[in-house]
């Protein structure tokens, strides 16, 4: 390639392909080139150049490259008419626009700014590999592409003579890419080669795109409960910091419902809003109505904003109108965590609260109200929290060790049961010392008092004051091992305390340590209650131990292993939480990580008498070759059910990869202990660069209320760029 000097290929252009109003003397460009003037010329690069005086124009032939402000065209031979000032391009055209996006054609006519113009044969790379081919095109210069005979697809194009796995085919398109939107008449979407579906008008973003308004991708299908339906989601982005998508559902079962989601962002916050409401009876499983036809629906909210740059406050809002609302309409999020506080499975909980932290300082304080989903469940019975509050100040004392202050309140009111207010305050001490020949020394002394204003009627007593409090130590030996493969790491240690006697009064109502167990995480702690209610007093000793392998190639082994003794048994705790009676069960953890091929965790409770497996739980995943899954399993012993009942189950969910692109889906949330499968999937799947298929069947035996088993085939298929297909069912 000939590449011309500096003088003359700015002399030449400076006549060639100016802009109208910006042509200069040669000479002077030449002498005192600027960036500015630079900008509004044309660069040009070619094996030869010559002048066609009867038509005055101006021919480039052989690897033609043309740039105009970051603008490129590529051509075997470029003609510039200076009469009309159009380029016209023939012969492998490539123009590659600022954003790197490639537009291709077998000739095309442009104007000096190298974008305006027609094109034949035409073709264009997006962002994200995808590839949109016409007969022809015109662009304007408001970036809009009149395309003629389109064919989409966001699927890899091969050298070969390969049918991409799906496309979207129309007699006309516009590609505009001021709003980066694509859309078609008279489309027709084609899996395989194949013809599937026809619309009159299809719109959709380009994989550059930002969000914007428009039509979702619907959700159609059948259930035994709503029958068929279809459900069309609408997109409205109402501005740069908020939108909104309206759902309509459509069934011939039951009334529609609409669903909303809100979302909007502020300088110090955001807020998210999820509710429906539909106008209808109840119905069970099969579709069959009962009750009073009303107003029915749910909300979920949440947000959260700025107060300072250690303070902030938010809320969460979680109601239904019914019990089983989300469940007959197939709504999802009712466990999710939308505040400071979790909520628990069947439960809805509203929230108000502020939290803050510094270096040295953290504070909360919430209200909270709670709705029962399950059966069970006596709204009356359920309590307000008015407030929750926990505040706790740390210092560091240097050789001295750490020491902190605490105080924390929860006032809980029910309509029927016992109200309880109580209010707690206290501090701890702990040192860390390094004793000769590598032991560990940690000295502590907690100190708390706490007072319950209660209902006399319920409790016996209108008010409880107490002390509690532990003293004590903990000693431990590490010792390492390094090795030429693996490291080894020992740690035994043991746990001695004394604490106030007596501490636990039967009129203090349990609000916070229902389900609470002792396990191996608590085994070095003085009180093995973690909450407020229940304290752990007397003297006790922990003993354990603590072994990890490290290997070099990052394999890693470890596992722990203890118990409890006490001095004395207190009645006030039950079987359930392990620390009934003077000697815990053995409690144990170990975990195995050999990355992504296997991963295993467990915790165990052995009787403390026979070693007897009193609990288990399970966890493995592994991601190995072409199978990928993830199990889990569980099983409590009638002797430590609060239930006096075994309890056992397996969850299973994973893909086998049967050959390249076709997979088996299969999952399973098996109940053994009640002989049902609370859940069961298995099915088909075909994935590529660009599309994934499932063809899923799905079966649920369980039963609430006037709602029983269900099944249900699941046909979805995600198209990239375009997004996901089928029915939630």
């Amino acid at each position: 390639m000939a590449f011309w000097s500096q003088y003359a290929l700015l002399a030449g252009f400076s006549a060639v392909l100016p802009l109208a109003a910006q042509a200069q003397d040669a000479s002077a460009v030449a002498a005192a080139p600027t960036a500015e003037t630079s900008d509004e010329r044309v660069v040009l690069e070619a094996d030869t150049v010559y002048e066609i005086a009867a038509e005055n124009s101006i021919v480039a032939e052989g690897n033609v490259e043309a740039l105009y402000q970051g603008r490129i065209l590529r051509a075997d031979k470029l003609i510039y008419n200076r009469t009309t000032e159009k380029v016209r391009a023939i012969g492998n055209v490539v123009i590659i626009d600022v954003d790197g996006a490639q537009q291709f054609s077998d000739e095309a006519e442009v104007g000096s700014n190298l974008s305006d113009g027609y094109a034949i044969g035409f073709s264009a790379r997006l962002a994200q590999g995808a590839t949109v081919t016409a007969n022809s095109a015109i662009r304007s210069s408001g970036g809009f592409n009149a395309l003629d005979q389109v064919v989409y697809t966001a699927c890899e194009i091969c050298e070969e003579d390969k049918t991409p796995t799906w496309t979207i085919r129309a007699r006309r398109a516009v590609l505009d890419q001021e709003s980066q939107m694509i859309s078609y008449r008279d489309a027709v979407v084609e899996i395989a080669g194949v013809p599937v579906f026809y619309l009159p008008y299809l719109a959709h973003p380009d994989p550059t795109s930002d969000r914007r308004s428009g039509l979702l991708i619907p959700d159609a299908g059948r259930s035994s409960m709503l029958g068929l339906y279809y459900k069309q989601p609408y997109y409205w982005a109402i501005s740069d910091y908020s939108d909104v998508t309206i759902s309509p559902m459509f069934s011939s079962n039951v009334n529609p419902v609409v669903n909303l989601d809100y979302r909007k962002r502020f300088y110090s916050g955001e807020v998210q809003v999820n509710t429906s409401f539909t106008q209808e009876q109840d119905f069970d499983s099969s579709g069959n109505k009962f009750g009073e036809d009303l107003l029915r629906g749910h909300i979920y909210a949440n947000g959260a904003f700025a107060i300072s740059p250690q303070w902030k406050w938010g809320f969460a809002v979680e109601r239904q109108s019914d019990d089983l609302y989300d469940r007959r309409y197939n709504i999802d999020g009712q466990n999710a965590k939308r505040g400071l506080y979790s909520n628990q499975p069947r439960r809805l909980l509203s929230q108000l609260f502020a939290v803050g932290q510094g270096e040295d300082y953290y504070a909360d304080v919430a209200l909270l109200n709670f709705q029962g989903l399950r059966g069970v469940d006596d709204a009356n019975q359920l309590p307000v929290v008015s407030p929750l509050l926990y505040a706790e100040q740390n210092w560091d004392l240097g050789s001295y060790g750490f020491a902190n202050a605490k105080v924390s309140s929860a006032i809980l009111t029910r309509d029927v049961g016992a109200d309880s207010h109580r209010v707690s305050a206290g501090g701890e001490w702990r040192n860390f010392n390094l004793l000769p020949g590598g032991a560990t020394f940690e000295p502590f002394v907690e100190l708390r008092g706490d007072f319950y204003s209660l209902d006399e009627a319920v409790s016996g007593k209108d008010q409880v004051s107490r002390a509690v409090g532990n003293a004590g130590a903990k000693l431990a030996y590490p010792m390492v091992r390094p090795g030429k493969t693996v490291d080894v790491m020992l740690e035994p240690a043991v746990m001695a305390a004394w604490g106030f006697s007596n501490a636990n009064d039967p009129a203090i109502p349990v609000e916070d340590s229902q389900l609470y167990e002792f396990d191996e995480s608590s085994l070095f702690e003085a009180n093995g209650f973690g909450n407020y209610d229940l304290y752990e007093g007397d003297g006790k000793l922990s003993a354990g131990l603590t072994a990890r392998a490290l290997w070099k190639n990052g394999t890693e082994l470890s596992t722990t292993v203890g118990r409890r003794w006490r001095s004395r048994a207190d009645d006030t705790f039950d079987v359930a939480s392990n620390l009934d009676g003077k000697k815990s069960d053995w409690v144990a953890s170990a975990s195995l990580d050999l990355g992504r091929n296997l991963n295993l965790s467990s915790r165990l409770r052995l009787d403390d008498k026979d070693f007897a497996l009193n609990r288990l739980d399970l966890r493995a995943s592994t991601s190995f070759d072409r199978f990928r899954a993830v199990a889990q399993y569980y099983k409590i012993d009638s002797r430590i059910s609060p239930l006096g009942t075994a309890d056992e189950g397996i969850y299973i969910q994973g893909e086998v990869q049967v050959s390249d692109s076709y997979s088996i889906i299969f999952g399973q949330l098996r109940d053994i202990s009640q002989a049902l499968d609370a859940r069961r999937d298995i099915g088909i799947a075909y994935s590529d660069d660009c599309s994934r298929f499932e063809l899923l069947y799905s079966r649920s035996e369980l039963s609430d209320r006037t709602l029983g088993p269900t099944e249900n085939f699941q046909f979805r298929f995600t198209l990239k760029s375009l997004g996901n297909f089928g029915s939630g069912q």
